[in-house]
């Protein structure tokens, strides 16, 4: 399919992408037509140029050097050059029809027309979006108009979040898209609106949908507004500019009335004077996107709707009423249009909104064929590039186009003589972007595709935790060798049937424990190898970034112990070369809204030897705190290994190796898997050792469930037929 991407920092492009794959809760469909949102959508467009914007934003330095601090200057570099030619994907809002939908959607045809938003849906001839952010739309509504659902449902949200009363005097400051929306909204709401704006014929446009009033923004607009208002102000100021400056923010304070109210719809910056903003006692609020359920990933991505009686008005339920509003004819669109473009225009498209004093407002992408309510044609999921690589080395397949993929696996894969077959990703962007990058042959959306090449020797997964295992199930079974990243599977079950395939197919599957051939950990082994008794070993991980919504911190799929802490049980039975007998742990508080308490341990472990070793992992740490540190301590040897960057020992004189640049292993660990193919012989880290970590990290967190009580860690056993 063609799709509309941002190539680098300021090109657009239209490109052929993979067709997309119905996932659980979602919904393809075929658009008619898309709508661009000129604010959010061209805020990623640096056409300024790179110097300019780091100019505008210095702190885009700070990042590049904490990046190359934990990946060093090479790979750093090589990203860094890589976002001039990276693809990212734009648009949000559009309409056409449903053309497939996964078996967890069932109240909804193919056939069915509706509108669709979510973030990275995109301007494409196939959308995959969830089933909470389709609506329906009314038989009588062409798609050109619905294509506005998801840009009304922004607008929609923020007359909510004002409360506008029947009455009420409300100015919107801004009157673009979304400001125009808002405007006739709160109109209907029962208020009388004023709108603001620079632009003359912006304020005649308001004024002709309903608005009572329209000012020209500046310094004269205060005085505009007491005449208006017998001195005493607005009750309700939206703001829905657009703006690097505090300007409109400051324009709010000063024609609100003493305890007024002001929503921020629009990208500000938002700085009030204090001793005002006191004096008045005005309620500053900020309405997020769509509606209650957006950002909310149970809502969008997992279909779990919020109760009707508990939240009247979701993101779905507020398109679903824009809709009907226009319908009616209540709201109007048709007038907001200013431009329309063929698909295959979008850079032109974009380029008119983008020209200093453009009078564009509503710009609509159109696309080549009507939708029709019969099933589609076969959708291609396969594309070839032209400059695709020849087959040379260890043939790889890259499953799932993660950020570690391109940072460390695929830079390693060419320096230990591979080379990449295939990308398969759910986003054809995405998958794209990788594959030209890493020279592919082809990229995917399916990953059956990739099963049935054979000229793919290797798949090397790199997909999100909960299809780790099915996915390298597969790959074995078809005949193909698996690099999995950790953890290997998420169950005792999964680790069973891996177990199983790996003796029944005769291939090798190996897990990505890189701290095994990270030099500084290599040096703590080599320490603990001298010793003649029991060792204790401490290990203190901090990773705050594992929090929030962020996918990682979600124990459904594992969290950060299973995700992150099973490197740690890896890296104990390897220091070590004992197996772990027993484990006992204690959590935080549990049953809180965020996984904090699941995702922070303090863990204790007996090993076979009469070693200890404890493990400390949290993500409630400050982001400027250590990330890991690891201590060794045996008759005669103490040892410490930080952060991929120190290696201190003091088995007598003190010794302290630093380096400026994190040394993960990553080159190492993927060169001696290579190594082991073509030889044929037993893979660094095995099934086996996969097995162990998961088994043992599902203990901890069944031991921490339970108190601290101790359990066995016979994971052999477990996995043992009928364990």
């Amino acid at each position: 399919m063609k799709q509309v991407l941002r190539k680098g920092l300021k090109d657009i492009v239209v490109d052929e992408v993979p067709d997309p794959i119905p996932v659980p809760h979602g919904v393809l469909i075929r658009p008619a037509f898309s709508l661009i949102s000129s604010g959010t959508e061209t805020a990623s467009i640096h056409k300024e140029g790179i110097i300019q914007e780091v100019a505008h934003n210095p702190s885009h330095l700070r990042k590049v050097f904490d990046v190359m601090m934990a990946n060093g200057p090479v790979r750093t570099a090589s990203e860094v050059l890589a976002k001039f030619s990276d693809y990212a994907v734009l648009g949000y809002s559009g309409a056409g029809v449903v053309i497939d939908r996964h078996p967890t959607v069932t109240d909804l045809a193919i056939g069915d027309r509706v509108a669709y938003g979510g973030e990275g849906t995109g301007h494409g001839e196939c959308i995959q979006t969830g089933r909470n952010l389709v609506a329906r739309v009314p038989d009588a509504l062409p798609f050109d108009a619905a294509c506005f659902a998801t840009l009304g449902s922004i607008a929609m949200n923020g007359v909510r979040t004002g409360n506008v009363a029947l009455g009420e005097t409300v100015a919107v400051i801004g009157l673009g898209l979304v400001g125009q929306l808002t405007a006739q909204l709160a109109r209907l709401q029962g208020g009388r609106v004023i709108g603001v704006d620079l632009r003359q014929e912006r304020i005649d446009l308001a004024r002709q949908l309903g608005a009572e009033h329209g000012i020209a923004g500046g310094s004269g607009l205060p005085d505009a507004i007491a005449s208006l208002t017998d001195g005493k102000g607005v009750d309700c100021v939206f703001v829905a500019a657009a703006a690097k400056s505090s300007a409109p923010c400051e324009q709010a304070l000063r024609i609100c009335r003493d305890r007024g109210r002001i929503v921020v719809l629009g990208a500000v910056e938002m700085s009030f004077p204090w001793l005002e903003m006191y004096l008045k006692e005005i309620q500053l609020y900020m309405a997020r996107a769509y509606g209650p359920g957006s950002y909310d990933p149970l809502y969008e991505k997992k279909g779990q709707d919020y109760p009707y009686s508990y939240v009247r008005w979701t993101e779905n339920r507020n398109m679903e009423e824009f809709l009907r509003l226009m319908a009616t004819g209540d709201v109007q669109v048709g007038p907001l249009v200013t431009h329309r473009f063929p698909l295959e225009a979008a850079p032109t498209a974009y380029d008119t909104i983008m020209q200093p004093g453009s009078t564009s407002l509503a710009v609509l992408l159109e696309y080549p064929e009507p939708p029709a309510a019969q099933v589609p044609a076969a959708p291609v999921r396969t594309v070839a590039l032209p400059a695709g690589s020849a087959p040379a080395g260890a043939r790889v397949a890259l499953i799932g186009a993660a950020n570690i993929a391109r940072w460390a696996h695929m830079p390693a894969l060419k320096k230990a003589g591979g080379s990449v077959r295939a990308v398969q990703s759910s986003s054809g962007a995405r998958g794209k972007a990788y594959a030209r990058r890493f020279g592919a042959a082809y990229c995917t959306t399916d990953y059956d595709e990739v099963l049935r090449d054979e000229l793919v020797d290797i798949v090397l997964i790199t997909s999100r935790n909960q299809h780790h295992a099915r996915e390298a199930l597969a790959a074995l079974r078809a005949g193909k060798h698996v690099f999995v990243e950790k953890p290997m599977a998420l169950t005792e079950a999964e680790c069973r049937e891996l177990l199983d395939a790996v003796d029944e197919s005769g291939r090798q599957l190996a897990v990505g424990f890189n701290r095994r051939f990270a030099p500084d950990y290599l040096s703590l082994r080599d320490q603990l190898a001298r010793r003649n008794g029991p060792a204790v070993l401490t290990a203190r991980v901090n990773s705050p970034g594992i929090s929030g919504s962020f996918w990682m911190a979600d124990p459904a799929i594992g969290g950060a112990i299973l995700g992150e802490a099973c490197h740690f049980v890896d890296l104990f039975y390897w220091l070590l070369g004992s197996e772990i007998e027993q484990v006992s742990a204690v959590s935080l508080p549990t049953g809180r809204t965020e996984p904090i308490g699941e995702n922070n341990i303090a863990a204790t472990f007996t090993f076979a030897d009469g070693s200890i070793a404890n493990l400390t992992y949290c993500t409630v740490g400050s982001r400027t705190s250590g990330g890991e540190r690891v201590e060794a301590f045996a008759p005669g040897i103490g040892a410490m290994a930080e952060d991929f960057k120190s290696f201190t020992s003091a088995g007598g004189l003190r010794r302290t190796s630093r380096r400026w640049f994190a040394e993960k292993g990553y080159d190492a660990q993927l060169k001696a898997f290579l190594d082991a193919v073509r030889a044929g012989t037993p893979s660094p880290v095995s099934v086996q050792d996969g097995a162990r970590a998961t088994v043992v990290c599902l203990k901890l967190m069944e031991s921490a469930r339970r108190g601290g009580v101790p359990l066995v860690a016979d994971w052999q056993r477990v996995l043992a037929p009928g364990g």
